[in-house]
Parts: C-alpha cells; structure tokens; sequence
C-alpha cells in the first residue's frame, strides 16, 4: 500500500472505532435506565475495539518515520 491509502485505510479504522465507542455507550445508556443490557454484545464491541486501536496503531507506525536523535 502506498502512503495515500494507509492514509484512507487510517481513517476509516478511526471512524469505525468512534463508531464502536457510540454503539458501546448506548448500550450502556438503556441498561442505565432499566433496560436490558447484554454483556456478551458489549464485550464483542470492546474486543472489535481493541483490535482497531491496534490496526491503527501499526498504520500509523508505518506512516511515522522513526527519528533518531
């Protein structure tokens, strides 16, 4: 891949894990009013977090040269 789509791929991992922290604190909302809340769901959204936080991190890795001082 060439810089200008680990760019595109860079910020579509971003907005799918904004996405994640929407969909997790909703969640968390309707079990705070009463609702029902299911744990396994919300675990499986943190789980799908993580591992984009990690994709990210790796992209941006690649993207940001290591300066040697």
């Amino acid at each position: 891949m060439n810089e200008q789509e680990l760019r595109k791929r860079l910020e579509a991992l971003k907005s799918e894990h904004r996405d994640l922290d929407v969909a997790i604190a909703v969640l968390r909302e309707a079990g705070e009013r009463g609702g029902f809340v299911d744990q396994l769901q919300i675990a499986r959204l943190k789980k799908r977090k993580l591992q984009l936080r990690d994709r990210i991190a790796v992209i941006e890795d690649n993207l940001i040269p290591d300066i040697i001082a």
